[in-house]
Order: C-alpha cells, then sequence, then structure tokens
C-alpha cells in the first residue's frame, strides 16, 4: 500500500511541479504541465484497477470505476454528436473529482 500512496503523490505532484518551473521555461511549461495530467490519470486508473482487482467488492472501488467508465462514456457520446457545449462543460470537472477521490481512497485506506 505503500508503494500505491507513493505512485498517487507522485502523479498528482508532477503536473505542479512542471508548472512550478514556468518562469524559467515560460508557456512550454504550462503545455507539459497540462500534458502530464494524462499521465496521471493514466496512473491512477490503473491504481484504480488493481485495487479493484484486489478488493472486487469494495464498494468505493465500484463507484470510482462507474465514474471513470461514465467520464469515458460521456465523452465518447460527445464526440459521436459533434461535440455539444453542456457536455463539454460537464465532462472538465470529471477527472479532477475522480482524482480526489481516488486519493481519498487510498490515503483513508489502512
Amino acid at each position: 500500500m505503500k508503494t500505491i500512496k507513493n505512485i498517487n503523490t507522485f502523479a498528482i505532484a508532477l503536473p505542479f511541479a512542471i508548472a512550478i518551473t514556468y518562469p524559467i521555461f515560460t508557456e512550454g511549461a504550462l503545455f507539459f504541465a497540462a500534458l502530464s495530467t494524462m499521465i496521471t490519470g493514466f496512473l491512477q486508473l490503473s491504481i484504480g484497477v488493481k485495487l479493484l482487482i484486489d478488493n472486487p467488492r469494495n464498494r468505493n472501488l465500484q463507484i470510482y470505476m462507474s465514474g471513470v467508465i461514465f467520464f469515458f462514456g460521456l465523452w465518447l457520446v460527445n464526440s459521436l454528436i459533434d461535440y455539444n457545449d453542456l457536455i463539454t462543460y460537464l465532462l472538465f470537472p470529471i477527472p479532477f473529482i475522480l482524482a480526489v477521490y481516488l486519493s481519498l481512497l487510498i490515503y483513508q485506506k489502512k
């Protein structure tokens, strides 16, 4: 569990660490910080899948995976209907909410 906490901490801190270099690298730092959020999402998805495989009856992990499936399903639907503005604005906060939720699950776990 300690390894999972370390990986999650790295994944969360990576975009912020890159963004801090803004005074040195200007816009490139912000671009790479935004790009690194995909790495964060991939690492958190991998952690979530591993935890769900280890604890398939954990209701909180099932809720997390349902949220991930909902996000990607909504993203697919949005692309199929040529990007509705309402759905697009709804998609923006979901990754942040999922990241916070999984982090809370990881750090509260004993």
